[in-house]
């Protein structure tokens, strides 16, 4: 058993959408969020700034003493490599690795498609561990650069008709290839989850990679005998590196909580 934080980052907002899950799940534990508000968004940056930020990123969240890791950013899990996460001296799990095992076990007939920043695509992260997944999937993956800002600029109401229109413009090809399982492969994504089903349709299924994160860190932390004692008292606190009062909305609107605080950081020293 261990009471320390768990720790979360992404880019921005996005991956406050993990954040209420893991308070679902694991409302007992602890979590220490920092959103990269400043530098939002990942999706557009070369590899070599992204991977700058992200190890910028976790050095803060270690500096705060947290027990695990997790990127709840699909642009970052896509870019880490791999010999870098397995040196970090806590656990650390990404939400590509969770959101394709979940879509490998959902597909019937072995056509997914994959939405993501345009970073995340074209890294090829989904395509190489389905491939790697040996099971003959089909993978069309699509880039979705005006998701992100749509989301933070709170274009999220089920019937938003500019969110709408961009929705058709970027999922009718997919629709087109007979995907039957799709990869919402940024955390932001979820919170336009009723637009994209809309044009989807209900035979495909839509996989959420921050609950698939949420769930996959379940699993490590109680493999590793990490969670927190039973009867703990759970909590969130949130850190950025732009102005917190522009934050806590999002709070409200991606967790679905008024909790805090919120604390700005100045990233570039870590």
């Amino acid at each position: 058993m261990d009471e320390r934080a768990i720790g979360v980052f992404d880019s921005g907002a996005g991956g406050l959408t993990a954040v209420r899950q893991l308070r679902q799940l694991l409302p007992g534990e602890k979590i220490v969020y920092f959103g990269d508000t400043g530098r939002v968004p990942y999706g557009t940056r070369s590899p070599s700034a992204i991977f700058q930020y992200a190890k910028q990123d976790i050095a803060f969240l270690l500096s705060k003493n947290v027990k695990f890791l997790l990127a709840a950013c699909g642009t970052v899990s896509s870019i880490l490599p791999a010999d870098y996460t397995a040196a970090l001296p806590v656990p650390f799990a990404g939400v590509v690795d969770a959101a394709s095992a979940a879509a490998a076990a959902a597909t019937k007939n072995g056509r997914i498609g994959v939405i993501g920043t345009s970073a995340t695509i074209r890294s090829g992260s989904y395509e190489k561990r389905l491939h790697n997944a040996d099971g003959g999937f089909q993978v069309f993956a699509k880039a979705c650069p005006m998701f992100v800002p749509l989301v933070e600029n709170g274009y999220v109401a089920p019937d938003d008709p500019v969110t709408a229109a961009i929705a058709r413009q970027y999922l009718e090809p997919l629709r087109g290839e007979g995907v039957d399982t799709l990869i919402l492969g940024c955390t932001h994504y979820p919170l336009i989850a009723p637009a994209i089903a809309k044009v989807m349709g209900p035979e495909v299924t839509l996989i959420d990679a921050g609950r698939e994160g949420a769930l996959l860190a379940r699993r490590r932390l109680s493999e590793l005998d990490l969670l927190a004692p039973e009867g703990s008292e759970g909590g969130a606190e949130y850190f950025v590196s732009d102005e917190p009062a522009g934050f806590e909305p999002f709070i409200r609107l991606f967790v679905g909580a008024n909790d805090g605080p919120v604390t700005r950081v100045a990233i570039d020293n870590y």
